[in-house]
C-alpha cells in the first residue's frame, strides 16, 4: 500500500477524482454530500493495475478547513495536486501548495481535472511551473474528466509510477501513529485512525499515548477495511484501543513505541519561509495531525526557538510548519534541530545558540551531539531520535570523548588538591567529587578513576591513601613501644596531645587500621581485640566485669566499652545478671 494526499484549491474535483478512481464516497458527513464541499478529511483507496494499493487522503480545499486539510498531509509521504482546467492556479492551491513545501513532501503528481470543459494546456504549464519551485520539483501531470472518465486510465499508470518512485518504507523504526480521527465503536470501544509512516503494529502491542504516561494496548487492527494481525508502514490502518475512554484521545495526539520519543514543549527549528525577524510573536505549528499553538523567539536569521503550548513527541530531523490563522498565511517550513535546548538564561546567550544552530542540519548526529552535550543518557539520545551507537562510559551514559579526558584530569588535579588541604584523611569523597566536576551520576566518579588511583569506602584517593602521614606514624610507633607489653591499657586524653595524637591525627589512626577506637579519647593497639578475646576464653564462665578487668589487667574506662565492643560483635554474650560468657 502506498498513502497519497490531495491537495488543491477548493470545487477543483479532489473528491471527485478520487470517487472516480475509487468507487468509494469520501466524503463522510452528510453536510459534506449537501453541500458538495469537503468539510473534513476523507478516505478511500483502489488496487491499481500492477495490483498494488493506493489509499487516498482526501482534504478539504476551503481556506477557512485549512486545519483540517494539514491534518491529513502531515504524515503522508506523497501528494496529488489537483488544479481544474476551466479555472486554473487558485489562492488555495497556492497555499496548499505552500504548505506541501513546507513540509518538504518531495513526490507528487498533478491532475488536471475538467479537461471536457476547457484545454487543460494552460492551466497544466503554469500548475508544473508553481510546482517546479518547490521541494516537489518537476511532476509528470495528466488531464482527467471526472464527469466522462478520460484520462482516467492514464492516472491510474501514473500513480504506479509514482509509488515506485517512493523511499522503502522503515517499517523497522519505532511508530509514531498521528491520529486524525478517533470514534467509538459499540461493542468495540475506541477506534483511531491515521497513516502508519514508520514501524509496524500488531494486535496486543503496548504503545504509549502521547501526553499521558499510561499504556494503551491495541485490541485489533483494521487496514483497507479489513481486520489485520499486523499492519507495516506505510499503510492507513484502524486501530482499536482496550479500555481507553474515546475521551483521551483525538486529532493530534499520537500513539507511540514506548521510550522512543521525547515529549517537548521547546524546540529550536531552522526556517524555511520568512526570516525569523519578520514572524509574529504567535503561530500555529502543525506537526503530523498536530496543531499546536507557539510562543516565537528569533535566534538567528533563520533560527527560532518555539514553547509549545502542549508536549509533543517531536525528533531531530521532524518536518513542520508554521501557520498565521489570523492572516491565512503559512509563514514557512521548519525543520527540528533540537528538541532538549539548552536554557537562554544568561545575556549573550540566544547569539551564542544562533551561532551553534547554525552548524546545524536537522541530520542525527551522535558525534555532535555528545560535542555540544557532553554527557548525555544513550536512552535520552535514542528519544531524541539520535542513534546512540557509542561504547558507554558507564552505566548507559555516553561521553564526548576529549570532554572525557578532560574530566579525568579534573579528577586528578581535585583529589591532589583536597589531599594537599585534608592530609589526616584517605581521599576525597565521591560525592564532593561528583559536585565539584558537576557530574550528573555518582557512577560517573567511580568510571573516571584511574590508576594511581583508587575509590576504597566511598573516597578517591592514591592507591596506599590508607597508609598514614608520616607525623601521626610516629605517633602511633609511640604508642606502640610505650603500652606494646599493656596491650590493654589506654592512654589518658592529655597524654595522647603528648603523643602527638589529637581528635584529627586519631580518626586518621583509626581510618588507616593502626588504632582501635573504643571510645572518644580511648584507644588500643588494633590487635589487642583478639587478645583480649583469648583472655577471656581462658576465664571460668561466665564472668563478672570485674573479673575480665582483672584478667585483662585494665581499667574500668577500658574494660566497659571493650566488653561492649565484643557484644556488638557477638564474641561475648551479656547475661541477664551482668555477667558474660564467650560465644564459641
Amino acid at each position: 500500500m502506498f498513502v497519497v494526499a490531495t491537495a488543491g484549491h477548493v470545487d477543483h474535483g479532489k473528491s471527485t477524482v478520487v470517487r472516480a478512481l475509487t468507487g468509494m464516497e469520501p466524503d463522510r458527513w452528510a453536510e459534506e454530500r449537501r453541500r458538495g464541499m469537503t468539510i473534513d478529511l476523507g478516505f478511500a483507496w483502489t488496487t491499481l493495475p500492477s495490483g498494488g494499493t493506493v489509499a487516498f487522503v482526501d482534504v478539504p480545499g476551503h481556506e477557512r478547513f485549512v486545519p483540517n486539510m494539514l491534518a491529513g498531509v502531515g504524515p503522508v509521504p506523497a501528494a496529488l495536486i489537483v488544479v481544474a482546467a476551466d479555472e486554473g492556479w487558485m489562492p488555495q492551491s497556492a497555499e496548499h501548495l505552500a504548505a506541501l513545501d513546507a513540509l518538504g513532501v518531495a513526490y507528487g503528481l498533478l491532475a488536471v481535472t475538467r479537461a471536457d470543459l476547457a484545454d487543460p494546456g494552460p492551466a497544466t504549464a503554469h500548475a508544473r511551473a508553481e510546482i517546479a519551485a518547490t521541494s516537489l520539483g518537476a511532476v509528470e501531470a495528466v488531464a482527467v474528466s471526472g464527469l466522462t472518465g478520460a484520462g482516467l486510465p492514464e492516472l491510474r499508470t501514473a500513480l504506479e509510477r509514482l509509488a515506485a518512485r517512493l523511499p522503502p518504507p522503515m517499517v523497522d523504526d519505532p511508530v509514531r501513529l498521528w491520529v486524525d480521527r478517533s470514534f467509538t465503536v459499540r461493542g468495540s470501544g475506541t477506534v483511531v485512525t491515521g497513516t502508519l509512516g514508520a514501524g509496524r503494529l500488531r494486535v496486543g502491542d503496548e504503545l504509549e499515548l502521547a501526553g499521558i504516561d499510561e499504556p494503551v494496548r491495541v485490541r485489533g487492527l483494521h487496514a483497507l477495511g479489513e481486520a489485520r494481525s499486523e499492519a507495516a508502514a506505510v499503510a492507513r490502518v484502524a486501530v482499536n484501543l482496550r479500555g481507553t475512554p474515546r475521551d483521551r484521545l483525538g486529532r493530534g495526539d499520537a500513539l507511540l513505541t514506548p521510550g522512543r520519543f521525547h515529549r517537548s514543549d521547546l524546540v529550536d527549528v531552522r526556517l524555511t519561509g520568512d526570516p525569523a525577524a519578520d514572524l509574529p510573536a504567535t503561530l500555529t505549528l502543525h506537526v503530523g495531525s498536530a496543531a499546536v499553538p507557539v510562543r516565537v523567539r528569533p535566534l538567528g536569521p533563520d533560527t527560532v526557538r518555539l514553547r509549545l503550548a502542549r508536549p509533543l513527541p517531536l525528533l531531530v530531523g521532524d518536518r513542520a510548519l508554521l501557520r498565521d490563522p489570523g492572516r491565512h498565511h503559512v509563514s514557512g517550513g521548519v525543520r527540528v534541530l533540537d528538541v532538549a535546548p539548552p536554557p537562554l538564561a544568561r545575556r549573550g546567550a540566544a547569539a551564542a545558540r544562533a551561532q551553534v544552530l547554525a552548524e546545524l542540519d536537522g541530520q542525527p548526529d551522535l558525534a555532535g551531539e555528545l560535542r555540544r552535550r557532553r554527557l548525555v543518557r544513550a536512552s535520552a539520545l535514542i528519544r531524541m531520535g539520535v542513534p546512540a551507537h557509542a561504547a558507554p562510559v558507564a552505566g548507559d551514559w555516553l561521553a564526548d570523548p576529549a570532554h572525557w579526558r578532560r574530566l579525568g584530569d579534573q579528577l586528578t588535579e581535585e583529589v591532589a588538591r583536597y589531599a594537599r588541604e585534608h592530609p589526616l584523611e584517605p581521599g576525597m569523597p565521591a560525592d564532593a567529587l561528583r559536585q565539584r566536576l558537576a557530574l550528573p551520576d555518582r557512577v560517573l566518579v567511580e568510571a573516571l578513576v584511574r590508576p594511581p588511583l583508587r575509590i576504597h569506602a566511598g573516597r578517591v584517593g592514591a592507591a596506599g591513601a590508607d597508609a598514614l602521614p608520616e607525623p601521626v606514624a610516629r605517633a602511633v610507633q609511640r604508642v606502640r613501644a610505650e603500652y606494646g607489653d599493656r596491650p590493654f591499657r589506654a592512654p589518658e586524653a592529655d597524654h595522647l596531645v603528648d603523643l602527638g595524637l589529637g581528635p584529627r591525627e586519631i580518626g586518621a589512626a583509626v581510618r588507616a587500621g593502626a588504632l582501635l577506637r573504643l571510645a572518644d579519647n580511648v584507644v588500643l593497639l588494633p590487635d589487642a581485640l583478639d587478645g583480649a578475646v583469648r583472655v577471656l576464653a581462658g576465664l571460668p564462665q561466665p564472668f563478672t566485669l570485674s573479673a575480665a578487668r582483672q584478667a585483662l589487667d585494665t581499667t574500668r574506662r577500658v574494660a566497659v566499652p571493650l566488653l561492649e565492643l565484643l557484644d556488638r560483635r557477638g564474641v561475648t554474650r551479656r547475661l541477664p545478671d551482668d555477667a558474660r560468657i564467650v560465644v564459641t
